[in-house]
This record gives structure tokens, sequence and C-alpha cells, in this order.
């Protein structure tokens, strides 16, 4: 089978109008298990208390089939890896999005599995990371990111991948986290001085599906308001509005969206292409004119834009080198 094939198979239709919302705790791998893994040693979270609060999760989907959860109230980060049978040396740092409020899991962690993991042999970590709500930590996000990374390469050898092939994949809100961590992958943060925090939290490549990039005249309000708080001065918006923060050390990058985006506005992708384009970054964009926001891989088959996670796989393999199929 072809990966577009597979692609175009693991396409599904949006989600049904009856949603619900249950709480699935269990849901979740639990702590220990091997694909569960801590960002942090256990009550060593930098700026948390040692004990842990207790993530929420929650199905907002009634179909079985189409698992739509989210998870918020993270305090103690982890990644969940998805290993394929035959690793190819890659790994992407999944960052979904859900407007620093909120924390998707399926629609742009889960199911991604088929495509990138099944067919394209490359490994998935996805992040439950610290969101700014009830802290007021704009920083907390970053520094999950940046652990992440350092974590996925200290790991290197045991999930057989080449440390120089790790990339970063956000979407939406998630993308903004993943282009933070693209520019401000050396800022200093706290951390526990441990051998990982030594290491390198640079993406060799980085994917932005509909990303929130800008916090200007073309930000998804929420997402600054949750991160910024209600009235940022033109200087909180600068420094948070990533075409800004681009220089020629941001690793080469792909770009997705629709047009028809009314969420976040496809002149996000825009702004951080031209952004890259100035800077000498080498990067790729892909507009399509239907798919709205926050597709993921949820699309009917008949849509253009259920071809990105093949053009992506085609991306990462010219970044890495490699002869496509």
């Amino acid at each position: 089978m072809s990966l577009l094939a597979g692609c175009l198979l693991a396409a599904v239709a949006p989600p049904p109008a009856q949603a619900v919302e249950r709480p699935v705790p269990q849901s979740e791998p639990a702590p220990g298990t091997p694909t569960r893994i801590a960002l942090w040693p256990a009550g060593r979270v930098p700026g948390e208390p040692k004990r842990a609060a207790v993530p929420n999760v929650v199905e907002r989907s009634a179909d079985p089939a189409l698992p739509d959860r989210y998870i918020d109230n993270v305090s103690a980060p982890y990644l969940v890896a998805y290993s394929p049978a035959r690793p190819n040396g890659t790994a992407l740092l999944v960052i979904p999005g859900g407007g620093y409020q909120r924390i998707v899991l399926d629609k742009e962690g889960t199911a991604l599995v088929p495509a990138f993991v099944e067919q394209g042999g490359v490994t998935l970590f996805v992040l439950r990371y610290r969101l700014p709500a009830g802290r007021g930590d704009r920083q907390a996000a970053l520094a999950d990111a940046q652990r992440a990374m350092r974590v996925i390469r200290a790991g290197a050898a045991k999930w057989q991948l080449d440390p120089q092939r790790i990339g970063v994949i956000g979407f939406s809100a998630g993308g903004h986290v993943a282009a933070r961590l693209s520019n401000g992958y050396g800022t200093a943060l706290p951390g526990i001085g441990d051998a990982t925090d030594a290491l390198s939290a640079r993406p060799d490549f980085a994917l932005l599906l509909y990303p929130v990039i800008d916090m200007g005249r073309h930000a998804h309000s929420g997402s600054r308001t949750r991160l910024l708080g209600e009235h940022p001065t033109p200087a909180l918006e600068q420094q948070y509005s990533m075409q800004a923060q681009v220089s020629a050390q941001t690793p080469p990058t792909f770009l997705v969206h629709a047009q028809d985006d009314d969420v976040v506005s496809v002149h996000n992708s825009l702004l951080y292409y031209q952004a890259l384009l100035a800077a000498g970054v080498p990067s790729e964009m892909h507009l399509f004119a239907h798919g709205g926001h926050g597709f993921g891989v949820r699309l009917p088959p008949a849509a253009l834009a259920t071809q990105w996670p093949t053009l992506a796989l085609r991306w990462m393999q010219a970044q890495n080198g490699e002869k496509a199929p």
C-alpha cells in the first residue's frame, strides 16, 4: 500500500454533532509504563510543588472509533511514545494545540500514528505540557518543550533514533509552542542541573500545522489572552510574535495551513514563511483552499489537504538526506 493511500484510509469524517464530555483518566498510560516518559524526576518539576496535580482527561466524542480527548491541569509534564516496528531513526516531538487552554490528544496526536508511525517509520512523542492558566507562567510550555527534546535525545539509542534527526511538529497553539522552541531552544530556563539539561534542545527541523504565530493584528485572541493577559503591551506582543524571532539558526520548517481557516488566520503562516525566507532558512509551505482549522488528518477523503502527511514525510526524508520512496 502506498503512503498516500494509507493516509487516505486513515482520514475520517468529522466527529458527530452529538458530542459528549466525560472524564476518562484511565485512557492515559499509567506512570512508570514504558510508553509514558516523565520529563523530570517525580517531585522535581521546576517551579511546581513536589506533589503533582491530577490531570483532567476528558472525552468529547460519542463515537468510540473517533476518540477526541483533551487533557488539562498538567503540572508534571510527560511524553507518550509511539514506536514503529522498524524505526527509521527519525523522531517527532508532537505538540498538540488547544488554544493554551487544553491539549488535544487524539486529533493531533494518536490520529497521526497510521501515517507517521506505521507507514512512515517515524517515532512519535506526544507532549502533555503545562499551560499558563492558573500559574501565570508564560515560559512553562517552552520549558517543557525544551526538556522534551533533551529527553528524546538522551534516550536516542534506546529508541533506535539518530540524535540529529529529531524534529518537532506543532498544531495551532501547539504550533506556537513549536515555533517558540524553534527560535528559543537556547533560552535559559530553570532546570534541575542533570546531564539531560546539558543536551541541545534545538529541533533538527520543524513542521507547523495551522500555527498560531502572530500576537498582534492576526492573533488568535484566545491564545493571546491566555498567554499574555487581557491587555498585553506592544513590546510583549512583539516578543511572543514568532515571525519577529526568526533567525538564521531557526531550523528548516514545513508549514501547512488552509485559506478558509476562520480560527487562526492563514496570515500567521504567511508571516512566518516571509520571516524564514528573509533569514535564509530552508522552508516549504503548503496552503490549501479548504480545510478550516484543527483538521489534523481527519478530513474527507476527497480533500486535497489529506496529502499533507505524505508531503511532510517526503520533506523530512529530504532534510535527513534520505531518498524518497
